[in-house]
Order: structure tokens, then C-alpha cells, then sequence
């Protein structure tokens, strides 16, 4: 019988009910802005958006050629040229009877003429003209309003706002939309010992990588930060920063301190001014997560070592984060690939192992562990382009079985 992980006592929760409770427990924001149409793409509309006009607003051309009445045609008698139509400067005349206009792409077709013609199937001689080709009526017409008619529905509520739907509103002539904000996610990390990236190094201090890396990851999602900055291993500093981030902001993701040292006050602050949903998930790296709310404000404490934080952001609070922004999560993207070599694991904890994953020579997805999988070593992470996920209850896997597979998208990669 496989060693039980030595880390894996009783009162861990899987990963799978702790992301159930955390989408669960959130709900998107409320609060709208109005916003130039140029700068919503990616956001949620708040409100349906109708056309004021038909799109197209009036018959138009869709060549370079002749406006006419296709009932002329029937004679074969030449056309007479009456005069010309351009996009922007049309044509103010009535094509009548053995008449025709030379016409532009998307021009207005002029009132009395129903088809165009494109020039090249057009003989011109002087201010008369004769088609040389089958036409049929209606065409190289683009009809008003075939697109949107005028009171149709552009986009409705809810929907994320994508380049072309930022194409077809211009059309329309909308220049400003109404759309959920943004959520505010206070931030901050812990530690005596954590310095700026840039400054000296005293004995025994080291650089405050994973807010700078959540500051990323956050602006990669498109939401705003409330950076509160290094916090001391102080109670008190702790319980000003808690107290302001569940004032200012709509979720509060911390980085150390909700472990058991007796420096961790995150977690014991949290404890007197809030309530802690659960902590500690049956996870690797990344056990000493916690999940909670401050004053109605959800809180994620994450890890302080580095690739356990970016770890549990992204496995649960990237899901969590998502609702918040009224997104649909929809589960982790897998794959399945067989491992090249052999990884070690004791049952009671998902793992999730930093991997490279590639087609070989004959096609198939293939997968190995990259770099050494401690929760320190970050160069691991930065190499992998997916998490090799080993199942909870699983032991270690040997090389050419199938392993489960998640590749890395944004926030990490």
C-alpha cells in the first residue's frame, strides 16, 4: 500500500469542493460605467443596446458600375448616362426611363433605379452605355437595413463585448455603452523579511516576487488592483490594511501569512474581524489556502511561497475571480498525454506538476516533468507550458502511462 503524503492529515478539502464552495459562495458585482465604444472590448454590457438606424441606411452599391432600371434592359436599346453617384456625394436626380448613372462602391443607388451593373460587363460610348452580360434584377444591391433594421437588437445585456461587436455598434452609430465596472481586488503580501525588486538585500531578506507577479496576472484579467503594498509581520499594520481593502475593494487577495508560524497574523486577523469559510486544501502545491470574507468582502489568502501562491491563484481564485466578473467558468481545459518519465507522489493531496508538453515525431502528446517540483523553485514554473494534474487518491506514475494535462493560458501563461 502506497505511504500516505505525510502533509495530508485529516481535514483537508479536495480541490474540487473547495472550488465549489468558492463559486458558490460569489456572485458577479454590481455597478455600471459608461465608456467610450473604443475602450469596451472585453467588457460586460450592462444594458441591451438597440439600433436608432437600418444598416445599411439605404440601398447602396456594392460595385464600381451602373445604377439602372432593370426593366430597360428588355429593349437592348443603349442607355443614357445622366450623371454620377459617389459614397458620401450621391446622385439627387431620378434614373428614368432608357436612363442609367455611373455608380461607386457604396454609394446611394439613386431613386428609379433598382440594379447595377459592374463596369466591366459595360461597353461606354460617350454619354451612353450597353451591358454586354446577363443581369438579373437586384443586383450588386445592397438593400437597406438587410443588415439591422431600424429597432433591432444590437447586443443584449450580459453579453462580453468582442472587436466585432465593437464594429457593429460603430456602424450603428453608437459611440459610448454602459457596462458592468471592473472588480477592485485589493493586494498585498507579508513579511519582514520581503523586499521591492530593485532594492539592496539585507542578510536574510528576499524579493517580493508574488505581488508583483499577481499585479500581472490581475491586469491580465482585466481587472483593477488596489495595491496595498509589503505589510510588516505586524497585527496591527494587518488588521488597517484588512479593514481598508473590504472598504475599497470587492475581493482582497493576500500572499503569505495564513499559514501556522507564529508571525502568520493574516489568518488570525481574518479570524477576529470575518469569518474563514475553509483553509487548507488537499492540494500540491498550495495546501495552506484560505477562503473567507471580511466585512462581506471575499478574501483569498494565498501561500507565500512562490509557486504555491500562483498555483492557487490560478487553480481557485482565477475560477472565483471570473464570477465576480460575470464570466461562466466552466472547468479547467485538459488533455490527455503520455508521460515520457516517472513522478513520484503519495496518495492525499491533487498535484499539480510543472510539465512541457509537445507532439513527438508520430503525432501524439507526449508530456515530462520539467525542473525540480519545490514549492520554491520558480524556474520550474517559468519553463513549463502545463500542470501534470495527479488525482488525489493516486500514487506515483510511471513513464509511458496517460496522464491528465492542463496546458497554461493567461493569467500564468
Amino acid at each position: 500500500m502506497p505511504t500516505i503524503d505525510c502533509c495530508s492529515q485529516p481535514g483537508l478539502m479536495p480541490i474540487e469542493s473547495a472550488r465549489e464552495k468558492l463559486l458558490e459562495a460569489l456572485s458577479p458585482i454590481s455597478g455600471t460605467e459608461t465608456l467610450p465604444l473604443a475602450q469596451a472590448a472585453g467588457r460586460v454590457l450592462a444594458e441591451d443596446v438597440i439600433s436608432t438606424v437600418n444598416l445599411p441606411p439605404c440601398d447602396n452599391s456594392a460595385m464600381d458600375g451602373y445604377a439602372l432600371r432593370f426593366e430597360d434592359l428588355a429593349s437592348g436599346l443603349p442607355l443614357e448616362l445622366i450623371g454620377k453617384s459617389f459614397a458620401g456625394a450621391p446622385f439627387d436626380g431620378v434614373v428614368n426611363p432608357g436612363t442609367c448613372v455611373r455608380i461607386m462602391t457604396g454609394a446611394a443607388v439613386p431613386a428609379g433605379a433598382d440594379t447595377v451593373v459592374m463596369q466591366e460587363n459595360v461597353d461606354a460610348q460617350g454619354e451612353s452605355i450597353r451591358i454586354n452580360c446577363e443581369v438579373r434584377a437586384g443586383d450588386h444591391v445592397r438593400r437597406c437595413g438587410e443588415d439591422v433594421a431600424e429597432g433591432a437588437s444590437l447586443l443584449k445585456a450580459g453579453e462580453r463585448i468582442s472587436v466585432p461587436h465593437i464594429a457593429l455598434l460603430a456602424a450603428a452609430g453608437v459611440g459610448t455603452v454602459t457596462v458592468v465596472r471592473k472588480p477592485v481586488i485589493a493586494l498585498f503580501s507579508t513579511g519582514d523579511e520581503l523586499r521591492q525588486p530593485g532594492e539592496a538585500l539585507g542578510k536574510g531578506d528576499i524579493y517580493d516576487s508574488n505581488r508583483i507577479a499577481l499585479l500581472s496576472a490581475l491586469e491580465q484579467l482585466d481587472l483593477d488592483v488596489l495595491d496595498l503594498g509589503i505589510l510588516p509581520d505586524n497585527k496591527q499594520a494587518i488588521t488597517d490594511a484588512l479593514q481598508r481593502a473590504s472598504e475599497e475593494a470587492d475581493a482582497i487577495i493576500t500572499s503569505g501569512g495564513v499559514s501556522v508560524g507564529e508571525a502568520d497574523y493574516t489568518r488570525e486577523v481574518l479570524e477576529e474581524l470575518g469569518e474563514i469559510g475553509f483553509w487548507k486544501v488537499a492540494m500540491k502545491p498550495g495546501k495552506p489556502f484560505a477562503f473567507g470574507f471580511l466585512q462581506g468582502t471575499p478574501f483569498f489568502g494565498l501561500p507565500g511561497n512562490p509557486v504555491s501562491a500562483l498555483v492557487t491563484f490560478y487553480q481557485l481564485a482565477v475560477p472565483a475571480l471570473s464570477v465576480m466578473k460575470g464570466d461562466q467558468w466552466t472547468g479547467p481545459q485538459t488533455l490527455q498525454a503520455k508521460l515520457l518519465k516517472p513522478l513520484k507522489k503519495k496518495p492525499g493531496r491533487t498535484d499539480f506538476q510543472r510539465g512541457v508538453y509537445r507532439s513527438d515525431e508520430n503525432g501524439v502528446l507526449v508530456v515530462e516533468p520539467v525542473g525540480t517540483q519545490g514549492s520554491h523553485i520558480l524556474s520550474g514554473l517559468a519553463a513549463a507550458n502545463c500542470f501534470i494534474v495527479l488525482a488525489r487518491e493516486s500514487g506515483s506514475v510511471e513513464a509511458g502511462e496517460q496522464v491528465v494535462i492542463e496546458p497554461l493560458r493567461v493569467p500564468l501563461g
